[in-house]
């Protein structure tokens, strides 16, 4: 029997996914270590605004995994500002929600992260580190300040989207324009 070509229904999740060959091109290490300077900058300004106010700084870990990933491919859908607010916000108030309602622990943590996926999913907004954020806020939630806090620190993360698309763009921009002036400068006159 002969292997049948792959439907397109089966190959078109595959075409969205995030992966380094589909969302940029590789740059020049040095330009790639600049681009994860903004990220690694927005991660630093979260856990100093997080030790000045608060010292849970578990609650906040999963914004580091979204700042990489925003650096991974900032033009992303996952990874797009409206995205990023509706899941980590929704996966706070879970957490905090059975938190509050259950105390600290295994059910509470289990019910944040499940709601938080359903939550993902109907809105069509999903973030894979909201549900450690989910976890986090159920096993260790404590005080309504940290969900003001947490909400600082997503707004310091939508900087870092709006930084990024702007920094893609610009690096765009100026490979197109030296590659255009290259190729003027190799053509025969």
């Amino acid at each position: 029997m002969a292997p049948s070509a792959p439907s397109q229904q089966s190959t078109a999740p595959l075409a969205d996914a995030p992966s380094r060959g589909v969302g940029r091109k590789r740059l020049s290490v040095r330009a790639e270590l600049l681009l994860a300077l903004l990220p690694t900058a927005t991660v630093l300004a979260v856990l100093a605004l997080v030790e000045v106010y608060s010292h849970q700084r578990l609650l906040f870990a999963s914004l580091a995994s979204s700042a990489f990933l925003i650096y991974l491919d900032p033009e992303h859908a996952t990874n797009s500002g409206r995205t990023l607010l509706l899941s980590q916000c929704a996966a706070a108030l879970a957490g905090f929600g059975f938190y509050a309602w259950l105390g600290p622990g295994y059910l509470p943590a289990a019910l944040a992260m499940l709601t938080v996926i359903g939550l993902m999913v109907v809105l069509d907004a999903v973030h894979p580190p909201a549900v450690s954020t989910a976890l986090s806020f159920a096993f260790q939630g404590q005080k309504a300040d940290n969900l003001l806090l947490f909400g600082a620190a997503v707004g310091l993360i939508l900087v870092l989207v709006a930084l990024q698309r702007g920094s893609v763009w610009l690096l765009r921009r100026l490979t197109r324009t030296s590659s255009a002036a290259a190729a003027a400068l190799t053509q025969p006159q």
